[in-house]
Protein backbone atom coordinates (compact mmCIF):
# COMPACT_ATOMS: atom_id res chain seq x y z
CA UNK A 1 0.00 0.00 0.00
CA UNK A 2 1.05 3.24 -0.91
CA UNK A 3 1.56 6.58 1.56
CA UNK A 4 -0.97 9.31 0.52
CA UNK A 5 0.39 12.78 0.65
CA UNK A 6 -2.34 15.65 -0.18
CA UNK A 7 -0.17 18.61 -2.40
CA UNK A 8 -0.44 20.78 0.18
CA UNK A 9 1.02 18.56 2.77
CA UNK A 10 4.93 19.57 4.08
CA UNK A 11 6.40 16.26 5.06
CA UNK A 12 10.17 17.21 5.70
CA UNK A 13 13.43 15.20 4.89
CA UNK A 14 13.57 11.98 6.45
CA UNK A 15 10.29 11.85 8.04
CA UNK A 16 9.55 8.08 7.95
CA UNK A 17 5.67 6.95 7.20
CA UNK A 18 4.16 4.11 7.55
CA UNK A 19 2.75 2.27 4.64
CA UNK A 20 -1.15 2.62 3.73
CA UNK A 21 -1.10 6.13 5.86
CA UNK A 22 -2.92 9.26 4.64
CA UNK A 23 -1.24 12.56 5.14
CA UNK A 24 -3.82 15.14 4.70
CA UNK A 25 -4.48 19.09 3.44
CA UNK A 26 -1.95 21.73 5.27
CA UNK A 27 0.03 19.05 7.52
CA UNK A 28 3.43 19.52 8.59
CA UNK A 29 5.63 16.10 9.19
CA UNK A 30 8.83 16.88 10.94
CA UNK A 31 11.90 15.26 9.63
CA UNK A 32 12.98 13.21 12.71
CA UNK A 33 9.03 12.19 13.29
CA UNK A 34 7.91 8.15 13.12
CA UNK A 35 4.56 7.18 11.82
CA UNK A 36 3.42 3.95 11.54
CA UNK A 37 1.37 2.21 8.93
CA UNK A 38 -2.67 2.61 8.07
CA UNK A 39 -2.67 6.05 10.07
CA UNK A 40 -4.53 9.27 9.27
CA UNK A 41 -3.08 12.67 9.64
CA UNK A 42 -6.16 15.11 9.43
CA UNK A 43 -6.32 18.09 7.60
CA UNK A 44 -4.06 21.13 9.65
CA UNK A 45 -2.10 18.52 11.52
CA UNK A 46 1.59 19.32 13.16
CA UNK A 47 3.95 16.50 13.73
CA UNK A 48 7.07 17.09 15.81
CA UNK A 49 10.42 15.62 15.20
CA UNK A 50 10.56 13.77 18.86
CA UNK A 51 7.43 11.89 18.23
CA UNK A 52 6.63 8.25 17.65
CA UNK A 53 3.16 7.26 16.33
CA UNK A 54 2.09 3.96 16.11
CA UNK A 55 -0.04 1.88 13.56
CA UNK A 56 -3.36 2.58 12.90
CA UNK A 57 -3.47 5.91 14.66
CA UNK A 58 -6.37 8.33 13.79
CA UNK A 59 -5.31 11.98 14.46
CA UNK A 60 -8.02 14.94 13.57
CA UNK A 61 -8.11 18.22 12.38
CA UNK A 62 -5.87 20.66 13.87
CA UNK A 63 -4.18 18.36 16.45
CA UNK A 64 -0.10 19.59 17.07
CA UNK A 65 1.93 16.28 18.56
CA UNK A 66 4.33 18.42 19.75
CA UNK A 67 8.16 16.75 21.22
CA UNK A 68 8.42 14.27 23.78
CA UNK A 69 4.93 12.19 22.45
CA UNK A 70 4.61 9.09 22.17
CA UNK A 71 1.30 7.31 20.68
CA UNK A 72 1.05 3.45 20.73
CA UNK A 73 -0.92 1.49 18.31
CA UNK A 74 -4.87 1.89 17.38
CA UNK A 75 -5.36 5.72 19.34
CA UNK A 76 -7.98 8.57 18.39
CA UNK A 77 -6.95 11.49 18.89
CA UNK A 78 -9.85 13.95 18.43
CA UNK A 79 -10.42 17.12 17.07
CA UNK A 80 -8.59 20.41 18.59
CA UNK A 81 -7.45 18.49 20.97
CA UNK A 82 -4.12 19.29 22.96
CA UNK A 83 -0.72 17.80 23.93
CA UNK A 84 1.67 19.92 25.49
CA UNK A 85 5.41 19.50 26.49
CA UNK A 86 6.63 22.12 28.61
CA UNK A 87 5.04 21.79 32.09
CA UNK A 88 5.66 25.60 32.64
CA UNK A 89 6.18 27.39 29.97
CA UNK A 90 7.21 30.98 29.58
CA UNK A 91 7.80 33.13 26.58
CA UNK A 92 11.21 34.52 27.57
CA UNK A 93 12.43 31.20 29.10
CA UNK A 94 14.20 28.57 26.99
CA UNK A 95 13.17 24.92 28.71
CA UNK A 96 13.64 22.74 25.60
CA UNK A 97 15.67 20.45 27.82
CA UNK A 98 12.81 19.89 30.04
CA UNK A 99 10.15 18.80 27.69
CA UNK A 100 8.46 15.77 29.95
CA UNK A 101 7.34 12.86 28.04
CA UNK A 102 3.75 11.80 27.17
CA UNK A 103 2.43 8.35 26.50
CA UNK A 104 -0.65 7.57 25.19
CA UNK A 105 -0.83 3.03 24.60
CA UNK A 106 -2.73 0.92 23.13
CA UNK A 107 -6.41 1.74 22.12
CA UNK A 108 -6.89 4.99 23.69
CA UNK A 109 -9.44 7.74 22.85
CA UNK A 110 -8.42 11.65 23.24
CA UNK A 111 -11.57 13.20 22.87
CA UNK A 112 -12.42 16.55 21.08
CA UNK A 113 -11.03 19.59 22.75
CA UNK A 114 -9.31 17.44 25.50
CA UNK A 115 -5.87 19.05 27.08
CA UNK A 116 -3.47 16.35 27.92
CA UNK A 117 -0.79 17.98 30.11
CA UNK A 118 2.75 16.90 29.30
CA UNK A 119 4.11 14.12 31.83
CA UNK A 120 1.05 11.77 31.52
CA UNK A 121 0.43 8.47 30.49
CA UNK A 122 -2.67 7.34 28.99
CA UNK A 123 -3.57 3.71 29.89
CA UNK A 124 -4.75 1.35 27.69
CA UNK A 125 -8.33 1.59 26.38
CA UNK A 126 -8.90 4.31 28.27
CA UNK A 127 -11.71 6.93 27.00
CA UNK A 128 -10.97 10.61 27.52
CA UNK A 129 -14.03 12.98 27.12
CA UNK A 130 -14.28 15.73 24.65
CA UNK A 131 -12.64 18.97 26.59
CA UNK A 132 -11.16 16.99 29.81
CA UNK A 133 -7.91 18.53 30.98
CA UNK A 134 -5.51 15.32 32.20
CA UNK A 135 -3.21 16.70 35.01
CA UNK A 136 -2.05 12.84 36.10
CA UNK A 137 -1.91 9.92 34.71
CA UNK A 138 -5.24 7.45 33.83
CA UNK A 139 -5.12 3.94 34.19
CA UNK A 140 -6.19 1.45 31.56
CA UNK A 141 -10.22 1.49 30.54
CA UNK A 142 -10.52 4.70 32.36
CA UNK A 143 -13.22 6.96 31.43
CA UNK A 144 -12.46 10.81 32.09
CA UNK A 145 -14.48 13.49 32.32
CA UNK A 146 -14.46 17.33 33.18
CA UNK A 147 -11.85 19.85 34.27
CA UNK A 148 -9.53 18.90 35.90
CA UNK A 149 -10.27 14.91 34.40
CA UNK A 150 -11.90 12.70 37.23
CA UNK A 151 -12.69 9.20 36.75
CA UNK A 152 -16.25 8.95 36.01
CA UNK A 153 -16.56 4.98 35.21
CA UNK A 154 -14.74 2.47 33.19
CA UNK A 155 -14.74 1.77 29.26
CA UNK A 156 -14.61 -1.26 27.15
CA UNK A 157 -12.42 -1.54 24.33
CA UNK A 158 -14.56 -0.81 22.00
CA UNK A 159 -15.55 2.18 23.47
CA UNK A 160 -19.07 1.70 25.35
CA UNK A 161 -19.24 2.78 29.05
CA UNK A 162 -19.17 -0.11 31.51
CA UNK A 163 -21.71 -0.42 34.52
CA UNK A 164 -21.23 -2.21 37.59
CA UNK A 165 -18.71 -3.37 39.82
CA UNK A 166 -17.57 -7.21 39.81
CA UNK A 167 -17.69 -9.61 36.30
CA UNK A 168 -18.94 -7.23 33.69
CA UNK A 169 -19.74 -8.46 30.43
CA UNK A 170 -20.26 -5.25 27.66
CA UNK A 171 -22.31 -5.32 24.78
CA UNK A 172 -19.77 -6.30 22.38
CA UNK A 173 -19.23 -9.36 24.44
CA UNK A 174 -15.90 -8.56 25.88
CA UNK A 175 -15.87 -9.39 29.91
CA UNK A 176 -14.24 -7.31 32.76
CA UNK A 177 -13.35 -7.77 36.39
CA UNK A 178 -13.94 -3.92 37.79
CA UNK A 179 -13.78 -2.87 41.49
CA UNK A 180 -13.13 1.05 42.69
CA UNK A 181 -9.41 1.17 41.48
CA UNK A 182 -9.43 -1.01 37.78
CA UNK A 183 -10.42 -2.79 35.28
CA UNK A 184 -9.37 -5.60 33.63
CA UNK A 185 -10.01 -8.14 31.07
CA UNK A 186 -11.26 -10.83 32.49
Amino acid sequence: MVVSIHPTAIVDDGAQIGEGSRVWHWVHVCGGARIGRGCSLGQNVFVSNDVVIGDNVKIQNNVSVYDAVRLEDDVFCGPSMVFTNVYNPRSAVARKDEYRPTLVKKGATLGANCTIVCGTTIGEHAFVGAGAVVNRDVPAHALMVGVPARRIGWACRCGEKLQGKGRITCVCGETYEIDAESCVPA
